[in-house]
């Protein structure tokens, strides 16, 4: 993939990620770098979300997920290819 590819993934965040903001510090950084999808917290108490963009940037948000915001642990990420996103922004689904 070149960087101007768009890249659509499916993440799910597992650790202690939900009631420490996750779902909107993921919104704002997305926001940041431009990427599509949505945020959600799962039964699981993991988070899943949707990320569409260009390649880069959904590379880069990625990346900050595994640190995830100062209050979350993040004990891992497992990413699979998504289908492209056809929304627009970065919604926090409940």
């Amino acid at each position: 993939m070149s960087s101007d590819t768009t890249k659509t993934i499916r993440a799910v965040i597992s650790g202690r990620v939900q009631g420490v903001s996750y779902r909107a510090w993921t919104r704002k950084r997305a926001l940041h770098h431009g990427v599509a999808g949505w945020v959600r917290n799962r039964p699981d108490r993991t988070v899943e979300a949707l990320f569409s963009g260009p390649e880069a940037a959904v590379d880069a948000l990625l990346a900050e997920c595994r640190r995830g915001p100062l209050m979350a642990r993040v004990d891992g990420i497992a990413v699979a290819e998504a289908e492209p996103f056809a929304g627009q922004g970065f919604e926090i689904l409940s």
